[in-house]
């Protein structure tokens, strides 16, 4: 082999080397404690294949759902440390490190589903962000609606004075513990992965989710009573880790903020037009589903805990109320 000929073919290898490091596939973890069933797992799962497509594979993403990285704290957690990329998980964890964008959580803040939406669109919004960013690193990339949280029972609950002394789950967040306190029912926190457990051996006697998680994780099997207190409309973040988003290109932010957006509002549709199906579905089920007064229940909660004392900014309630 002439010395001109080993020349060239080092050279073409050294390109071909060249192109494939530039082409190098990045592994990466998105996690979640969700089912695989509901569309915060399915919509996860369709944006890294997105990402994959839109980066020409230069990004691998294993979406782990239903808490195989952790309980949602853990996932938060592991935000910070780097050890997860990605992650699917409430303000109200946002708020163990920003305090203020907690606010969100305080019942009856939001009127439906679509003045949560607007609010991810608003300057309020961008503000609380902008804050937990600038404690964290961290960066929200999508907001999703994960529902209108409502109330499941033993006995028939009508009025706000009905859960008084009832024994009733609800996650370890403060935000959380607002209506139930103040309609004075005894709170537990529980993790959410054992939630039905506990209301099956009677650990608790009552709980709170939307109505798509009570059907996903059948709480309905052992809670025979519906209750549309409507208290929350709850909302998940869509959350890239400072690790992550600090070596990704100019480029590769808007791929992967615009494909978060798009899954988010992919699930956000698919849980509204399924929280409208559910209603009846639950009665042909024989689940007792009750309406009740929520103007009741809102203003037991204004009088007797007060946002201030959460660490919440008023400004900033009233700023969210005002979003049209």
């Amino acid at each position: 082999m002439t010395i001109r000929l080993k020349t060239l073919l080092g050279a073409a290898a050294a390109i071909a080397m060249s192109s494939l490091a530039a082409h190098a596939e990045t592994a990466l973890k998105w996690a979640h404690v969700y089912e695989t069933s509901e569309p915060f797992h399915t919509e996860s799962v369709w944006a890294a294949q997105e990402i994959a497509k839109r980066t020409d594979g230069r990004y691998k993403i294993d979406v782990f759902p239903a808490s195989q990285l952790g309980k949602e704290a853990d996932l938060n957690q592991g935000l910070k440390l780097g050890t997860v990329d990605i992650i699917i998980s409430g303000s109200s964890y946002a708020a163990r490190d920003y305090k203020p964008i907690g606010v969100t959580y305080y019942p009856y803040i939001f009127r439906d589903a679509s003045h949560l939406i607007a609010y991810t669109k608003s300057d309020i919004f961008k503000r609380l962000a902008k804050g937990y960013e600038d404690k964290t690193g961290n960066h929200i990339a999508a907001v999703t609606y994960y529902g209108t949280r409502h109330t499941t029972s033993n006995k028939p609950i009508e009025k706000c004075a009905d859960l008084n002394g009832v024994k009733m789950r609800v996650p370890d967040v403060p935000a959380y513990l607002a209506m139930p306190r103040a309609c004075g029912a005894n709170t537990t926190p529980i993790a959410f992965a054992e939630v039905y457990l506990a209301l099956q051996n009677g650990t608790v006697d009552a709980q709170e989710n939307p109505l798509t998680t009570i059907e996903a994780k059948k709480f309905y099997e052992v809670q025979k009573n519906i209750v549309l207190t409507g208290h929350i409309v709850d909302h998940l973040n869509t959350l890239f880790s400072k690790k992550l988003w600090d070596s990704l290109s100019d480029a590769d932010k808007k791929t992967f903020s615009e494909v978060a957006q798009e899954a988010s509002e992919r699930a956000s549709k698919k849980i509204e037009a399924r929280e409208k199906e559910l209603v009846a579905e639950f009665k042909t089920k024989g689940i007792n589903v009750t309406e009740v007064d929520k103007t009741d229940f809102e203003k037991n909660v204004q009088e007797k805990v007060k946002l201030e004392d959460f660490g919440y900014v008023k400004a900033d309630w009233e700023a969210i109320r005002a979003v049209k």
